[in-house]
């Protein structure tokens, strides 16, 4: 049965005091954890049968009778909205003779019937009904028999579930990332895309990838011109002992670093500055100042264009806040959008995986359209998102983590290689070293 998180995950200003550095190992990260079927089945009961995952929304499962499946490896997880108000997760299985109860992805109905042999069961999971009976040695199964519960919880709008019944609580999971995500308000924004992709790498590489910043100048060049992309300039943040991690990155400015490309940088920042009230060509002396402004522009025009900046810093209001939260889920977090990413493992191979990216939007009061900068398109919340899935090069993420996804495949051919020996990674890297040291320690090395 879903629980929500306590009262003191309400929303707050995130405390960005730099967290101290915990040791780290030094051994190289060796590329037979990209490929390793042996290491595969240890990740598959060290980590993915216990650790909290978001399987899906809280909007997908609104109203009574409402369900969803999450596939998550070798498993499947039902959640259903029962008509005493819960929310609960179930292995999706018939306990009778083990087929799978649900095949649709979401969707309402009165009752769970299985399709084999019609045993029907309520959104609480209880068994009411069986054709025949008086056949059964003892009477009816019915309520004697139960789905198979899995541990639920509710929070920042996602339905998160655990396949261990003795794990720790969500909040304690999450430690001090869980009241910086609530302070999003993420309950109020819609999901605006929904894309799933069958990658041919490790599901590793996607975590890794988005655990550093280091490859910003090569995989998107593009960004240079309205985000700072020197770690000089940024912070970076590691928790333990829970193994996640955040990023600060300067935004709606161009990089320090930058010099004689002014068209350029106030072209791209031209929509973000006129929504605001500010024109690109008062910032043509010195394009460094649009940052300061445009957070100057939503303190005051904020309350006017239906958002609420008062609980944000003005960091918040352009900068880039990322979390990773271990082991698979990614979070680029503003105030009127969030991109989120997941990573799932493939079920029986390795160098394969589930590449999720969900793009959430925070409409103004009154409005139903919004221009998303981070997807490059206007969205329509009143316009039902589909779900898209498709392989690698059949779908777009949208166009920054088209190029993320770009790398991987040639990545994982090349963790295959003899030649590669584990990695010399920098210092602005420690989020990845970070990362696989919390996958060591689940597995108890």
């Amino acid at each position: 049965m879903a629980t929500l998180l306590s009262p003191d995950t309400a929303p707050m200003r995130i405390d960005t005091t730099p967290q101290p550095m915990p040791a780290l190992s030094a051994k190289p990260i060796e590329g037979s954890r990209y490929w390793s079927r042996e290491f595969m089945d240890r990740e598959w009961e060290g980590i993915w049968t216990k650790s909290w995952l978001i399987g899906g929304l809280a909007a997908q499962v609104a109203k009574p009778g409402d369900f969803f499946t999450y596939d998550i490896g070798r498993e499947s997880i039902l959640v259903t909205h029962g008509d005493d108000g819960q929310i609960r997760a179930f292995y999706n299985v018939c306990p009778h003779r083990g087929k799978r109860l649900v095949m649709e992805e979401e969707g309402h109905s009165k009752r769970i019937a299985c399709s084999y042999h019609g045993w029907r069961f309520t959104h609480e999971g209880e068994l009411n009904f069986v054709p025949c009976p008086e056949d059964f040695v003892g009477g009816t199964p019915c309520g004697k028999v139960k789905l198979e519960e899995v541990r639920c919880e509710v929070f920042a709008s996602f339905v998160w579930v655990n396949l261990d019944p003795h794990a720790t609580p969500l909040a304690e999971h999450l430690g001090p990332v869980a009241p910086q995500i609530a302070g999003y308000r993420m309950e109020q924004m819609h999901r605006t895309h929904w894309v799933t992709l069958e990658g041919d790498w490790n599901w590793k590489c996607v975590q890794d990838n988005f655990n550093e910043s280091y490859h910003l100048p090569f995989v998107h060049p593009q960004t240079r011109f309205v985000m700072e992309q020197s770690y000089k300039d940024c912070q970076f943040d590691l928790y333990a002992p829970e193994g996640h991690a955040r990023m600060f990155m300067p935004g709606s400015r161009p990089a320090r670093s930058l010099r004689g490309h002014t068209d350029t940088v106030l072209e791209m920042m031209a929509k973000e500055l006129t929504y605001w009230g500010l024109d690109p060509e008062d910032f043509r002396d010195d394009p460094l100042r649009t940052r300061e402004a445009i957070q100057q522009a939503k303190r005051k025009l904020g309350a006017d264009k239906g958002y609420d900046f008062s609980h944000f810093h003005d960091a918040q209001l352009t900068d880039h806040f990322h979390y990773t939260i271990f082991p698979n889920i990614s979070f680029s977090l503003k105030p009127d959008g969030c991109i989120w990413l997941r990573a799932d493992p493939h079920p029986t191979d390795p160098e394969r995986c589930y590449f999720d990216m969900w793009y959430f939007t925070w409409f103004p009061e009154g409005a139903d359209r919004y221009y998303s900068y981070s997807m490059g398109e206007e969205v329509d919340r009143t316009v039902p998102v589909p779900h898209k899935r498709g392989k690698v090069g059949e779908l777009s993420c949208g166009p920054g983590i088209d190029q993320d996804v770009s790398i991987w495949s040639e990545q994982q051919k090349g963790l295959r290689s003899r030649g590669y020996k584990g990695g010399h990674l920098a210092g602005q890297e420690a989020r990845v070293r970070f990362f696989h040291d919390t996958i060591d320690r689940w597995l108890g090395e």
